[in-house]
């Protein structure tokens, strides 16, 4: 029986994410092994909302994010819970980049709505529901972009509430309130299609 591996401790984490942010390069090679583990989690719940036989592997997402992440250069990460809810951002990006790649979302043809919370469970579609949530969010954003975050942390980033109002920081009230807004406005969102 294997026992898992110690999680670093957040202080470790955010110090070199600081470092790393300042330029130091060392710090970046200290910092992949201890997140490894936590983005290879993070991508395996990216990719269980996807549909089945989906091309793209976790590793491969885990990989491309480690790529897209890196080149982040401008980025002055706070600590580890910006970082994940970063990493959540990119992933997002990349299947939805994929998606759109595949031209799944051809005239809103072959989508099936669903709430934020059957979506969390369900892998058929999962493409074209994805194109559609993103256009929803980005349209969200629009006009309330902190609503925005908070959808992408939870949904997508797997955050608790209380690690969504750290990395926004805001209040644990303030996350439960906009997540409930949320998602009802991108239901009604949803619901009413691309054509409305």
């Amino acid at each position: 029986m294997t026992v898992p591996a110690a999680r670093p401790s957040s202080p470790q984490v955010t110090d070199l994410l600081i470092s790393w942010s300042n330029g130091d390069e060392t710090a970046l090679a200290q910092l992949v092994p201890l997140v490894h583990d936590e983005l290879h989690r993070l991508a395996s719940r990216q990719m269980r909302r996807e549909r089945e036989g989906h091309v793209l592997q976790t590793t491969a997402l885990v990989n491309e994010a480690y790529v897209r992440l890196i080149d982040l250069s401008r980025v002055r990460w706070r600590d580890r819970t910006h970082f994940f809810a970063m990493a959540a951002c990119v992933m997002r990006r990349i299947l939805v980049d994929y998606a759109r790649s595949r031209d799944y979302l051809k005239r809103g043809g072959g989508i099936r709505l669903m709430s934020l919370d059957e979506a969390a469970g369900s892998a058929d579609e999962r493409g074209a529901d994805l194109v559609a949530l993103d256009d929803a969010l980005h349209a969200l954003a629009a006009f309330d972009r902190r609503k925005s975050q908070v959808v992408e942390m939870r949904f997508f980033g797997g955050l608790s509430v209380e690690e969504t109002a750290e990395a926004l920081s805001v209040s644990v009230e303030t996350v439960m309130r906009d997540w409930r807004i949320a998602k009802a406005w991108l239901l009604r969102e949803l619901q009413a299609g691309p054509d409305q």
